[in-house]
């Protein structure tokens, strides 16, 4: 499985659409283990392009901590899982929490 999360500056960017790059996580769910984990600079932002392109780097979920209503369409109308409403911290630690089905997700802060 690859997850895609949305970084600035190594954390969460909290609106994924804002990012310089997105960590490309490929993990093995039933061992919770991460066996790849890149780093890809993000296309200039054009709506509806990321959703598309995050489906051809092979992503089948990704965690932001906001996105619009519209942008959650396109990921899931790409077969992408959508997961908002992630706290801030590092991609391998919300990796790992949502490894072990202890992401503990809030409010999308996205209001578009």
């Amino acid at each position: 499985m690859r997850i895609a999360i949305p970084i600035a500056n190594g954390q969460l960017a909290m609106h994924f659409g804002h990012c310089d790059a997105f960590a490309l996580i490929d993990v093995d769910p039933k061992s919770q283990t991460i066996i790849k984990n890149e780093q890809v600079t993000s296309p200039n932002h054009q709506p509806g392009l990321l959703p598309r392109w995050l489906s051809e780097q092979g992503a089948e979920v990704i965690i932001a901590g906001g996105m619009g209503s519209r942008a959650q369409e396109l990921f899931t109308e790409n077969n992408i899982r959508v997961l908002v409403g992630a706290p801030g911290g590092t991609p391998e630690s919300l990796v790992a929490s949502f490894l072990s089905d202890t992401l503990n997700m809030g409010e999308n802060i996205c209001d578009h």
